[in-house]
């Protein structure tokens, strides 16, 4: 969904994985593993890390909009279009 800042993409991140992996992109939800723990922030600030890399773009082009406190977020991408986002992804997955 494309909004006038950004890209807002729904995520749901299983924390206290194994390794960080994008698990699949399905039916608009972006399934992430992240291997840090959801306490302090610490899941919340590994899936923007994590994020940055695979899309190569700046941490600070990635904000979490909802759901800080759950594994359901809302997170707006800023300088990717809808379908770049999704041709990103979709690269990033087929490499696993």
């Amino acid at each position: 969904m494309a909004s006038e800042t950004g890209t807002q993409i729904r995520i749901h991140l299983q924390p206290n994985a194994k390794r960080d992996e994008l698990v699949s992109f399905e039916n608009g939800t972006l399934r992430v593993r992240i291997a840090a723990p959801p306490v302090e922030g610490k899941a919340n600030k590994r899936l923007v890390d994590f994020l940055s890399e695979v899309l190569d773009i700046s941490k600070s082009s990635i904000t979490i909009q909802k759901g800080l406190a759950s594994k359901e977020k809302r997170v707006e991408i800023r300088g990717l279009s809808p379908s770049e986002l999704e041709s990103r992804l979709g690269n990033s997955l087929h490499r696993r």
